[in-house]
């Protein structure tokens, strides 16, 4: 998706472009960055694995890439990164997803490899964002993440993101997409983590997706939507959903739905026909904002 932003919307929403080349703005006390890198190397892959206590990792990791959202006059960051994602994989611990025996070989990296899948191969992750109170915003940012110095405080709440509101035709100053990790599953699916965000002049919004499809087998859509109504001389409104689906190819095909997995590449259209495992929305407070 592409975005001509035009610098008359910007200088109308109060908004400036970030500087030092750097991708992103400044809008309504809010400076919000995308961090798009290449893949992690040998070495920092090794680093992260120790770090993690595994052996088994994404295909590719784009372990520098991040998107940060820091809220100036109180510090407080949210951002998404794919080391905090691969935490979360590895603490849940799913059980390995069942794959069908034909397919079982395409997961050997020696021919005659005998394939022992006992672990989450499919890095479904819980993950739903970090994030950080910054008490000295002054001090440096460590591997480009901000340091941590307190969590945020999420409240479950009974509000919900006015997704109509979204549809409103407002002018898009900022968008991006940032890829976290990815894998194909030996050919056999596709799991992938991404974070999109979008800023228009009320409001700043962002999806953070999970999207697993091991083919013939298991589809599951992890949902984060974050959106932060700004207020004229108020806190911010930040409301955060999370919804998790699920559902196996056989289920959809006793509902009469395609059973082959290339009618299932677009995980927006997938989603409306998987059933909701989990749903929740949460509010964030502020520092100093009761």
């Amino acid at each position: 998706m592409e975005i001509v932003v035009d610098e008359n919307n910007l200088k109308a929403a109060g908004a400036q472009p970030l500087e030092d080349g750097r991708c992103g703005l400044r809008i309504n006390e809010w400076e919000i960055e995308s961090r798009k890198r290449s893949i992690l190397n040998s070495s920092s892959l090794l680093e992260w694995e120790q770090k993690l206590g595994t052996s088994h990792m994404p295909e590719m990791i784009f372990g520098n890439s991040s998107l940060i959202l820091k809220h100036l006059s109180t510090g407080t960051v949210i951002h998404f990164n794919a080391f905090d994602a691969l935490s979360g994989w590895k603490k849940e611990a799913l059980p390995p997803v069942e794959v069908p025996a034909a397919a079982k070989w395409k997961f050997r990296s020696k021919p005659f490899q005998q394939v022992i899948l006992d672990y989450d191969y499919t890095f479904t992750t819980p993950y739903c964002g970090s994030g950080t109170i910054e008490t000295h915003p002054e001090q440096p940012e460590i591997g480009g993440v901000p340091k941590e110095t307190d969590s945020l405080h999420w409240e479950d709440c009974k509000e919900e993101i006015d997704l109509v509101a979204l549809t409103v035709k407002e002018p898009i100053l900022f968008y991006d997409e940032v890829i976290l990790y990815e894998d194909e599953l030996a050919d056999n699916g596709v799991s992938l983590l991404t974070v999109k965000v979008r800023v228009m002049p009320s409001c700043w919004f962002l999806l953070l997706r999970f999207w697993l499809r091991v083919d013939g087998v298991l589809m599951r859509l992890r949902d984060t939507r974050i959106h932060c109504v700004f207020r004229d001389n108020e806190s911010p409104i930040i409301l955060r959903e999370t919804c998790w689906r699920e559902g196996s190819f056989d289920a959809l095909s006793s509902k009469g739905y395609p059973s082959d997995a290339a009618s299932y590449n677009d995980p927006s259209i997938v989603g409306q026909r998987l059933p909701v495992v989990m749903r929740k929305t949460q509010k964030l407070v502020l520092p100093g904002h009761p």
